[in-house]
């Protein structure tokens, strides 16, 4: 019963810890209104690390069309073949093992109406949970100049890995869809 409930907890635990981490970055001496059109800056996509078990064609083509309808959504448009685009895009997959504590209190309380203590004998248990952290950054560059205008990333933790394929696709979907939402700064 007590083994049941920890591993309740836990997995409580973990899945609030789903939500995305969602940073953004900017430099606020650029107009993103000047911003029209865009191509990738080759390589489009970069792993860490580069480990064939994450770096796919697939995974590729996922992250490059969920970063493309992204930025079509907010007015910018693929340059044509040969035009200069206003800006060069490159995104990252990090994939990272993470490890955290998690203590599990069993037994006694204190308090009550009368105060004073009641209930068994208090004890803790504390053991590592190691799991897997998917991160996707989209770094947007200024063509002309080739500086850094803006950066968003993502966290995912991954539950069920490796997941399925329309698992791997809604989850990128909808974490690049959160790092782009606050493009372009206001």
């Amino acid at each position: 019963m007590l083994r049941r409930l920890a591993l309740l907890s836990l997995a409580l635990l973990l899945g609030a810890c789903q939500s995305n981490n969602v940073t953004q970055d900017f430099d606020a001496s650029r107009d993103f209104a000047a911003y029209r059109s865009w191509a990738w800056q080759e390589p489009g996509l970069q792993y860490r690390p580069d480990d064939p078990r994450i770096k796919s064609d697939l995974t590729e083509q996922r992250i490059r069309q969920a970063v493309a309808g992204q930025l079509d959504q907010r007015g910018l448009r693929p340059a044509q073949a040969n035009s200069r685009p206003d800006l060069k895009v490159q995104s990252y997959l990090i994939v990272e093992n993470r490890q955290q504590q998690v203590t599990t209190n069993y037994g006694g309380a204190w308090g009550g109406y009368w105060g004073g203590y009641w209930g068994g004998p208090m004890y803790n248990e504390t053991r590592s949970v190691d799991y897997k952290v998917a991160t996707i950054q989209v770094d947007l560059f200024d063509a002309r100049d080739g500086k850094l205008v803006w950066r968003g990333s993502a966290e995912q933790i991954m539950n069920n890995y490796p997941p399925s394929p329309e698992e791997r696709n809604s989850a990128i979907q909808n974490t690049v869809a959160k790092l782009m939402g606050n493009y372009p700064p206001r």
